[in-house]
């Protein structure tokens, strides 16, 4: 290919959408690498493997497939997070929370690289959630997002609005909360960390 490909760019809609408001998007079945877990994302040791997990192989995916012709920038993190009782959904209740962590995979990576790459991995780290990384498609469908600008737990007002926005306009929550990090949280003020909030919906 010759030219790194960014997605934030390449699927401005999905990575790099405007400030302000809520927005209709359609999004495309994608592939994805995934790992499911449950517990508060701040302490749980488990999802901290999960994430590490996901970069290792993306980023190994990444620079095998360099020497292929392909280049890409690994696209952003991204998570769907839920309870058994959405009803319950609340900071308090972070050590109930049940997520999948995922990265998306350009449509050029095969299963054949992904389970290459994990065999690699394996040999160079101990961490157990490489074993439990999947690779599938993920259909999310019809949606509605915004970009939210500011700390993951403060997140709540702006996901109200989103509901009361969804239900105004004639749809009904159908699926999971979905978040993409776009900034990494380890350079920037948690006051200005950019966040897509999206929800997939139905018409009533």
């Amino acid at each position: 290919m010759g030219i790194k490909v960014d997605f934030k760019k390449v699927l401005k809609q999905l990575y790099n959408p405007p400030k302000g408001g809520f927005h209709l998007l359609e999004v495309p079945p994608m592939n994805f690498l995934m790992l499911d877990g449950k517990g508060d994302p701040n302490t749980s040791l488990e999802y901290q493997q999960a994430i590490d997990a996901l970069y290792t192989m993306s980023y190994g995916i990444k620079f095998a497939l360099k020497s292929e012709g392909y280049d890409h920038i690994v696209p952003p993190l991204e998570g769907l997070w839920w309870m058994e009782n959405m009803d319950e959904f609340t900071q308090a209740n972070k050590y109930r929370w049940e997520w999948t962590m995922m990265i998306m995979q350009p449509e050029w990576v095969t299963t054949e690289w992904v389970e290459k790459v994990r065999k690699d991995a394996k040999k160079k780290k101990s961490n157990v959630s490489l074993s439990e990384v999947r690779f599938e498609v993920f259909n999310e469908g019809f949606a509605v997002q915004i970009l939210y600008i500011g700390e993951y737990d403060k997140e709540a007002p702006t996901i109200a609005e989103m509901h009361k926005f969804i239900t105004t306009n004639g749809y009904q929550i159908y699926g999971k909360h979905h978040e993409v990090y776009l900034s990494d949280i380890r350079k920037t003020s948690p006051d200005k960390l950019q966040t897509i909030l999206r929800q997939p919906i139905r018409k009533l």
